[in-house]
C-alpha cells in the first residue's frame, strides 16, 4: 500500500490516479495520522478476467500428472 500526504494528494492527484489504476490502494495521511484509504474500483470486466485466469490455472493443474501417493497419506504425514 502506498502512503501519501494530503497536501501532496491535492498537488499531484494524477499520481494517486495512476497508482489506483494499477490496482494499488493508497493511504492518505495528515501530519502522519491516517485519514483515508483510497482503493481501486473493481469493474465487472476485471472480475471476469480474474475468474477466467483462475479457471485456466485450475485446468492446467488438472491436466498435469496424477500423484501416486493417496491424499489420505499426505494428510496423515502432514499432521505429524
Amino acid at each position: 500500500m502506498k502512503t501519501i500526504a494530503l497536501r501532496r494528494l491535492m498537488r499531484e492527484p494524477l499520481k494517486v490516479k495512476r497508482w489506483t489504476r494499477t490496482g494499488q490502494p493508497v493511504q492518505i495521511t495528515d501530519n502522519g495520522e491516517p485519514l483515508w484509504v483510497i482503493q481501486p474500483a473493481v469493474t465487472d470486466t476485471d472480475e471476469e478476467q480474474r475468474r477466467r485466469e483462475i479457471e485456466e490455472l485450475f485446468a492446467e493443474v488438472r491436466r498435469g500428472p496424477r500423484s501416486k501417493i493417496p491424499l489420505s497419506k499426505i494428510v496423515l504425514e502432514s499432521r505429524r
